[in-house]
């Protein structure tokens, strides 16, 4: 977990955007605002607003936690949440394969 002095959230969500198969233009206008401004959030040097940030969870499905998550006392892996980002958007035959994979590996866990 990182010190939150300084808060900087831009580099999760351009991976989020990017997990997505998402361009900075077609974020902003999904949101509602500038490509510019997308591009400032990513490289921090702007803020998001509430109102962003809320967009954006809702657009991707996400919680602000998948957003701060290096800044908060959560538990779990954070390198899984960001590998199942884009699982939505897979085609539903390689859903399945992941899933039977995920299922294969827990069964073979059980002793």
């Amino acid at each position: 977990m990182k010190k939150a002095g300084v808060i900087k959230i831009g580099k999760n969500i351009q991976a989020i955007r990017k997990s997505h198969g998402y361009t900075q233009e077609k974020l902003a206008e999904a949101v509602e605002c500038s490509p510019r401004y997308i591009g400032d959030i990513e490289q921090d040097r702007s803020k998001p607003s509430y109102e962003v940030l809320v967009k954006i969870c809702n657009l991707f499905n996400i919680g602000l936690d998948d957003i701060f998550s290096e800044y908060l006392n959560i538990k779990g892996k954070r390198e899984i949440n960001s590998a199942l980002f884009g699982f939505d958007t897979l085609k539903p035959n390689n859903q399945d394969t992941i899933v039977h994979m995920i299922e294969y590996f827990n069964k073979s866990n059980v002793s």
